[in-house]
């Protein structure tokens, strides 16, 4: 396994696979598909954030016409982080990081009250992403997000 040690490299690939979604007028469930992983995870790693599994990495690249350097590169180990170090600006990740500036300090509070110290991992974790219906008209997203939890341990 490599690693990516130039984001602008996971990016540019990103922005050609995105290029690619559209111009084939694929859904990302499909992408996930044919890699054989979560349609979250997938997502995630075609647009940087992730290595994908050799036979997943060709099998995205041949559906998405990127070529066989593209499924080496899906490969590597990236530097992950796709928000600059700086306050988001697009709104729906802008959202996100009100919710953590509202209710950061309570997800703390209560992790650490019923778990301990320590942390959710990002690495054993599962996300998920749901549209269910409001019952006062709309819909709602339902976001899930489960990582295991790390004590810290003293040394």
């Amino acid at each position: 396994m490599h690693a990516q040690f130039d984001p602008a490299a996971r990016a540019a690939l990103a922005a050609r696979a995105v290029e690619a979604k559209i111009r084939k007028n694929l859904t990302w469930e499909e992408i996930a598909e044919a890699a054989g992983l979560s349609t979250v995870f997938t997502t995630a790693a075609v647009l940087g954030q992730h290595p994908l599994p050799a036979e997943s990495a060709k099998a995205v690249a041949a559906l998405l016409d990127l070529g066989d350097d593209a499924a080496l590169q899906l490969q590597t180990v990236p530097m992950r982080g796709s928000i600059p170090d700086r306050v988001p600006t697009d709104p729906t990740i802008y959202r996100f990081y009100e919710i953590l500036q509202v209710y950061g300090t309570t997800l703390k509070a209560l992790i650490h009250e019923q778990f301990g110290d320590g942390i959710i991992s990002a690495i054993n974790f599962k996300l998920d992403v749901k549209k269910v219906p409001d019952p006062e008209g709309g819909e709602r997203a339902v976001i899930t997000l489960d990582g295991k939890y790390l004590p810290t341990k003293p040394f």
